[in-house]
């Protein structure tokens, strides 16, 4: 007997929560610039910036921590307070660091409190993607469940957007001194404000976990004395070339600021178009591996994106203009976001639900925190010590490689690949 469908006001509920959770974390990045001379001060920008960069791949050291701790969570007791905890600790975490004093107010206090706090972000964050990625898989029908998982990451872009529209009305309506003033805290505190609204949202959801076990019993207990050791290495690999790809994405901001020296004002405008175009071919995506398979919908334009990595760069830096950097940016965010959507598709759909929600977090935290965390201070760095601007694109075409190798090897997991209908 199926199980019957979970409403899709339920399942919108959860799509929606995921997006307020991203938007805390990444706002940080694209306000690094500002954070970074506000609680790590020098007399050379590069150090101030390197600080800040260092402070938000601190966050990334707890994920794996909130990922052992939340993602089992959701599989013992369930996906729903998984999914309330992590949200009520991302808003303390977002509203601690947004009210922090600075250092010329508190002295070395001031980069420790918001240390402590991009912590509690993080070990929260870390927990989020099991939960809200099992939920969703268990939510789907068999055939949407492509579509539905890519909300994993175009929930996630929604939060990229949003983030990007308030730094470029921010960087509109405020001067220099004024985002470096407070401007950065007014964005961080958007995120706080809407943290009862995300709560309010996840509180009425149905528990998925007991039905989706209920109905796999039999698959269960063949499954548990397998070795899902491929898989996992897969997985790494897959969302490592996916991770560095999209903090390479996301760091564009920064690059145009630091790097390329143009104004506020146009640097955010890149996130609006990483959100955008993100947003449109992830869910695209989704539904084109509901269609065709998961491993096609990865290897084709992974294969693109690997092609015009450095090409992209190239003109980014030598031809430069505006037309040349949004247009160049738009390319290679909509070949990574076709390529690495079916990545968490083919590992959630390839894991059992008693461990899905705990596999699925700690695959995810531990991708995201050692290459997350460290890829936009490694870029930063490798700009500063080389004195090449192309560093990024080298950085980021080598993960690639090693992506495009897991995504040939890992087995097909489109349930309409594996069984007639």
């Amino acid at each position: 007997m199926s199980k019957p469908p979970v409403p899709i006001r339920h399942v919108v509920a959860v799509f929606i929560g995921n997006a307020l959770s991203f938007y805390d974390f990444v706002t940080f990045s694209y306000f690094s610039v500002y954070i970074g001379k506000t609680f790590f001060p020098s007399t050379d920008p590069s150090t101030s910036l390197l600080a800040a960069l260092a402070t938000f791949g601190v966050g990334f050291v707890m994920r794996p921590i909130g990922a052992f701790f939340i993602g089992r969570m959701g599989d013992r007791i369930g996906r729903k307070p998984a999914m309330l905890m992590t949200f009520a600790l991302l808003g303390i975490g977002i509203t601690g660091m947004s009210l922090t004093p600075s250092y010329a107010a508190i002295g070395v206090a001031a980069p420790v409190i918001v240390i402590f706090f991009r912590l509690v972000q993080g070990f929260a964050l870390g927990g989020e993607v099991g939960p809200t990625t099992a939920y969703m898989a268990e939510a789907a029908p068999p055939h949407r469940r492509g579509l539905y998982l890519s909300m994993q990451y175009a929930t996630q872009d929604c939060a990229t957007l949003l983030a990007g529209v308030v730094g470029v009305l921010l960087a509109a309506w405020l001067s220099d001194a004024q985002l470096q003033a407070w401007g950065w805290r007014a964005a961080l505190l958007i995120g706080a404000s809407i943290v009862p609204f995300g709560l309010m949202l996840r509180r009425d959801l149905p528990e998925t976990l007991h039905a989706a076990n209920a109905e796999t019993v039999v698959v269960e207990t063949a499954a548990t004395s397998r070795t899902y050791l491929p898989i996992i290495v897969f997985g790494l690999m897959m969302l490592t070339a996916g991770t560095i790809g999209s903090y390479t994405i996301g760091y564009m901001t920064t690059y145009a600021l630091n790097t390329l020296k143009l104004t506020a004002m146009i640097s955010f405008g890149l996130t609006i178009i990483n959100g955008v175009f993100s947003i449109i071919f992830e869910t695209m995506s989704g539904w084109l591996a509901d269609k065709f398979g998961r491993k096609p919908v990865m290897i084709i334009p992974g294969v693109l994106l690997l092609l015009s990595i450095l090409p992209c760069f190239w003109l980014i830096t030598h031809v430069g203009g505006v037309a040349v950097l949004y247009g160049t940016q738009a390319w290679m965010v909509i070949l990574a976001s076709l390529s690495t959507t079916p990545a968490i598709i083919t590992i959630t759909e390839s894991l059992p639900p008693a461990i899905r929600s705990g596999a699925v977090a700690l695959i995810y935290a531990f991708a995201i925190s050692i290459f997350g965390g460290s890829t936009q201070f490694v870029i930063t760095a490798l700009i500063k010590w080389t004195g090449n601007p192309l560093a990024p694109a080298l950085y980021w075409s080598v993960a690639m490689v090693v992506g495009l190798i897991a995504m040939a090897l890992v087995k097909e997991s489109a349930p309409g690949k594996l069984a007639p209908k």
